[in-house]
């Protein structure tokens, strides 16, 4: 009997983790909103970017190739300095410039996200990371020219829906970590661009 129950509770426990683990989140977004926002991009960039590497590495069929860590260390640092920040101040700044209840608020912001903020956010990511690989402007430039357009297109068609729901029904203190969860996958596939 003794066994069963503290297996029980062993469970029950199991079953808390989560709810900790959220309620100590909700904390630090509420205490921290920025750097909370930032540490979580972070994190996801990196692991978004060692799943491009895990399926690149499956799709060779080479299991014995070693994993890179520079990739992982270059999409923390421009989650957590670039993509986290930048987001959260975006989603403060549509919220008080079209307000929810200015006729058409969410197409407006959608389409304020979609052509001012995607393309500008697309070019940094480029830049950056050109930079953070140890490239300089003129690389930076290259992998715009080459690279820019495709990745544009496919973002309008990835993002548009994301963003939609977001911007209009995701609560704002939600909206980076919301948009950072489908970012993981889109990452993967920036990632994959990049090689």
């Amino acid at each position: 009997m003794a066994p069963a129950a503290s297996r029980l509770r062993a469970e029950a426990g199991l079953g808390a983790l989560p709810r900790r683990a959220l309620a100590q989140y909700l904390r630090l977004l509420q205490l921290y909103p920025v750097l909370t926002k930032a540490a979580t991009s972070g994190i996801l960039s990196a692991l978004g970017n060692f799943l491009a590497q895990t399926i690149k590495k499956r799709k060779k069929g080479n299991c014995s190739q070693k994993l890179e860590v520079s990739g992982p260390l270059r999409y923390a640092i421009y989650g957590f300095f670039f993509t986290g920040p930048l987001s959260h101040f975006f989603y403060l700044f549509m919220e008080h410039w079209v307000p929810p209840d200015v006729p058409w608020a969410g197409v407006k912001r959608l389409l304020l996200d979609r052509l001012l903020f995607a393309p500008a956010f697309l070019l940094l990511f480029f830049f950056a990371m050109s930079f953070l690989e140890g490239g300089d402007a003129t690389a930076g430039a290259a992998k715009v020219r080459s690279a820019f357009w495709p990745a544009l297109q496919m973002n309008w068609r990835v993002w548009t829906p994301v963003q939609f729901i977001n911007i209009n029904y995701v609560p704002i203190q939600f909206r980076v970590l919301f948009a950072n969860l489908v970012a993981l996958f889109w990452y993967a596939y920036l990632a994959s661009l990049g090689k």
